[in-house]
Formats: C-alpha cells, sequence, structure tokens
C-alpha cells in the first residue's frame, strides 16, 4: 500500500470539510445573542482584514444585545461599517468606543434568509468534501497507473473514499437539517 493514497489523510480533510461548516452556522444566530455570531466579521485594520475579535472584544450584556468594546478608537468606523455591510442584518449604535449592537427579533422573513445562508454554507461544506473525493480517486488512479497498486486495491480505496464522502454530505445534510430546525423554531 507504500505510495497509495492515504485515506487517513483523505478523512482528515473531509472532517475538516464538517468542522468548518460547523462553525459557519454556529456563527447564524437563532433566538439569543452569541458572540460567535460576530465570528465571520473581518475588519480592514492596519493594511490587512482580520477576524473582529482580533481588535475588539466581544460580550453578550443582555440575552439580545452585543456589546463590542474596540480597543483602538480609530478602528471604531471600520468595525462599524464591516458589521453594518455583513449579511447579519445588524445596526451597531456607536457609544465612544464601544457598539452596542440589539439583536432584532427574528421575524418569518429572517428566519427564511438565515435558512438560505445555513444552506449555501452546507454547499461550501459538500463541495469541500467532492473536492477531496476528486485528489483521492486521482492518486489511486496514478497510483495504478504507475504500477504502485493494483486494479483490485484500486477499487477497494475508490469504495472507500467515495462511502467517506457519503458519510460526510450526509453528516453536513443532518446537521443543516437540526440548524434549519433550529432557526426556524419560533
Amino acid at each position: 500500500m507504500s505510495g497509495s493514497v492515504d485515506l487517513n489523510d483523505i478523512k482528515r480533510r473531509m472532517e475538516g470539510a464538517v468542522n468548518a461548516f460547523k462553525s459557519d452556522i454556529a456563527s447564524l444566530r437563532t433566538g439569543r445573542a452569541s458572540a460567535n455570531v460576530l465570528d465571520p466579521i473581518t475588519v480592514e485594520a492596519y493594511g490587512s482584514r482580520v477576524p473582529l475579535n482580533q481588535v475588539a472584544n466581544i460580550t453578550v450584556p443582555e440575552p439580545r444585545m452585543l456589546g463590542v468594546s474596540i480597543w483602538d478608537k480609530a478602528m471604531v468606523r471600520a468595525v462599524e461599517s464591516a458589521i453594518r455591510e455583513s449579511h447579519l442584518g445588524l445596526n451597531p449604535i456607536v457609544d465612544g468606543q464601544n457598539l452596542r449592537i440589539p439583536l432584532p427579533e427574528l421575524n418569518e422573513e429572517r428566519r427564511k434568509s438565515l435558512v438560505k445562508v445555513a444552506h449555501d454554507y452546507a454547499e461550501k461544506a459538500k463541495v469541500a468534501a467532492r473536492h477531496v473525493r476528486r485528489d483521492g480517486m486521482e492518486g489511486l488512479k496514478k497510483a495504478e497507473k504507475d504500477g504502485v497498486i493494483g486494479q483490485d486495491d484500486s477499487r477497494s480505496q475508490s469504495e472507500k473514499v467515495q462511502k467517506m464522502t457519503d458519510d460526510t454530505i450526509s453528516e453536513v445534510d443532518r446537521l443543516l437539517a437540526d440548524k434549519e430546525k433550529e432557526i426556524m423554531q419560533v
């Protein structure tokens, strides 16, 4: 099996796609305020884009309110506009070097748009898993062509790679269904 495709590496990369999806959907807000809501937001700071939590402290002072304490006074405008321009539908209130972000009540339309965003994240994760599968299959074909592994080994490993892909995609679908249920729950 030396020189053939590393199934553990393929499994690790597929798990990476699922973990990235989990963190993406964790940032989608449901009923309560959570500091994770602001995780996907990046800010133009000091000549590069950095995650919001690298230029400010994020707190949850009330169930329907987020607080953002910006460390550098010069960054207040950039942070405010990054939050406003995000797809999260938030309107921060500037208070010196702090921002208060009231979380609007989730109406039916907002819930549906959050579900749509969750579906986009799921599709991104599935595409990542399919790319890993493609890389694995190409590696197997090359190993077989180069005589490193036989046709039977190649076929059995191809089936394992396909099974990992199917399992990964069904896990993404399951996580998506759970998140959808959580978002639509009134």
